[in-house]
């Protein structure tokens, strides 16, 4: 498995045109690049086994699904062993609302992006949801009022 150091400026170029428009045709990639088709589809290949390309997804217009609404959330929990990290971990992962979740090195310990349709909606995933995830002591909530870039 190769890692980033292993990476030449086309595997970069492919990499970087990708995540630009995910839905490239091989040859319009590699038009983008400077190689043939062939070469292309190998690099692609490769650069998805080895992990570097995840997966290719759909940009979803948030605000046109219901779901302009963004909050972030600082979480203290109450314990911070590595049993109550996994605890919470997994649970997070069960929540539709929370698009993002952080580890911080911080005051506190998970930064979550969480997304609803308004202040009430958050307001309920806030009590319901966020604060019975395993081992929340504390968390603090700050309203975005305006998305300048979202990838």
């Amino acid at each position: 498995m190769s890692t980033a150091d292993d990476l030449d400026r086309f595997d970069r170029s492919i990499l970087a045109a990708l995540g630009r428009e995910g839905r490239l045709s091989m040859a319009d990639l590699a038009q983008k690049v400077g190689l043939s088709k062939t070469p292309v589809q190998a690099r692609v290949r490769r650069l998805e086994r080895d992990g570097f390309i995840r997966g290719y997804q759909a940009v979803v217009d948030s605000v046109r699904m219901g779901e302009g609404h963004i909050a972030f959330v600082q979480v203290k929990l109450s314990d911070t062993r590595s049993a109550a990290l996994d605890a919470f971990n997994r649970a997070v992962k069960d929540v539709r609302e929370i698009e993002e979740c952080h580890m911080m090195a911080a005051s506190f310990d998970y930064l979550l992006k969480v997304r609803t349709s308004d202040i009430a909606s958050y307001r309920r995933t806030l009590g319901e949801k966020i604060s019975a995830l395993p081992h929340v002591a504390q968390t603090s909530t700050f309203v975005a009022m305006e998305s300048v870039k979202d990838r």
